[in-house]
């Protein structure tokens, strides 16, 4: 994986919530752009595992959109979201392991028919007795 320093694009923008003053005057929060689709960091199958992780935070464009407003300095918010990038990065370019298929044990399904079979003679005692009522 290559830097993607340079396919990062950091805007500034005011935090929502708490914090008085401060919130109404300082741009603290950060947003992260990065171009899934265009990028020259990733192969192709690490953009779609990205894509497909990224869920609600990428545009139609297939910009991915990060927020970090966590912090109450801009460079705190922006190391939060550089590294949720890279946690997110990282994560796609693992390989998910191959499902291999297997097939279950002669013992265990011979296990599971005698579950099944106790299971049915405790439903079938659960009745009222035969010649009770008569």
């Amino acid at each position: 994986m290559k830097s993607l320093e340079h396919e990062i694009q950091l805007e500034y923008i005011r935090a929502s919530g708490p914090g008085g003053q401060n919130v109404n005057k300082v741009a603290t929060a950060v947003q992260l752009r990065f171009d899934v689709v265009n990028s020259l960091s990733l192969s192709e199958d690490v953009k779609v595992r990205l894509i497909k992780l990224a869920g609600k935070r990428m545009t139609d464009l297939g910009v991915l959109v990060i927020e970090a407003s966590k912090f109450r300095t801009q460079e705190k918010n922006r190391e939060d979201a550089i590294s949720r990038l890279y946690e997110l990065v990282r994560k796609a370019s693992e390989e998910p392991k191959v499902r291999r298929k297997t097939k279950p044990t002669k013992a265990s399904k011979e296990e599971r028919l005698k579950e099944k079979k106790k299971r049915g003679e405790i439903k079938k005692n659960r009745g009222t007795p035969a010649g009770t009522f008569e």
